[in-house]
């Protein structure tokens, strides 16, 4: 499980896709926190806070975690070598939770140099440090479950179809729609009474509140319950190869 851990990760930085996506990631979220003349402009706000980046990143994530992922099965089933990787001595869980978590620590480490920012607005605020640090972590962890309920969903979609693109497409729409999109239906008032509970369906009103360093026992038990949901469709995507 290790090696083929270890292989996605190498196979991701070894290629130009990689570093372009990461490397995207950044330059958007650097461009609209410290260049663009905008409400999320770290400068402009006055005021010690990455809050700007806990708005914009979910967004980028939309587009930048689907790259990452959507080679995962989908390259697998185009070259033909699905059914030799899952010949080899893994179950299938096995074989899905090394590219999940191959796939979690490729987010993780474009997250990483966005520290940057933390230390430049550390270094800015008045006097120097006058910054909310332990609301900062928190919303850190809730970015990383974000990201990690994102590579979950577009796991799943790689699984379904040999098309990278179509992959890519799959994960994206998917992830917006969970996303923002319950947000949507329940901004429409169309449900009565159980508008509420469908608004509780989607990630937005629970990455909200952990984006402010709010860290609630119910939104971890969300994110967890999502990201073994769509781990668990991607199984029963696998299984259906043998049919």
């Amino acid at each position: 499980m290790f090696i083929l851990y270890k292989k996605e990760i190498n196979s991701f930085l070894n290629s130009l896709l990689g570093y372009i996506v990461i490397t995207v990631f950044l330059l958007v979220n650097g461009l609209f926190l410290w260049v663009f003349p905008l409400e999320s402009n770290i400068i402009d706000f006055g005021y010690a806070s990455l809050d700007g980046l806990f708005l914009l990143a979910p967004f980028v994530f939309l587009f930048l975690i689907p790259a990452i992922t959507m080679r995962f099965f989908a390259e697998e089933k185009r070259s033909g070598t699905i059914e030799l990787l899952m010949t080899k001595p893994l179950t299938d869980i096995q074989v899905i939770l090394a590219k999940y978590l191959a796939g979690l620590t490729l987010v993780f480490i474009s997250l990483l140099p966005t520290l940057i920012y933390f230390y430049s607005v550390y270094q800015l605020g008045f006097p120097k440090g006058n910054i909310d640090t332990g609301g900062m972590w928190g919303s850190y962890i809730g970015l990383l479950f974000l990201g990690a309920s994102f590579v979950a969903i577009g796991l799943f979609a790689s699984s379904l179809t040999d098309n990278q693109n179509i992959s890519f497409i799959l994960a994206a729409l998917l992830c917006g729609f969970i996303y923002i999109g319950f947000e949507f239906i329940y901004n429409l008032n169309l449900f009565g009474n159980v508008d509420l509970f469908i608004k509780t369906l989607g990630i937005s009103s629970h990455y909200s509140y952990m984006s402010k360093g709010v860290i609630d026992t119910r939104d971890l038990l969300y994110f967890i319950s999502l990201i073994a949901l769509f781990i668990l469709l991607t199984k029963i995507s696998l299984e259906t190869r043998k049919w």
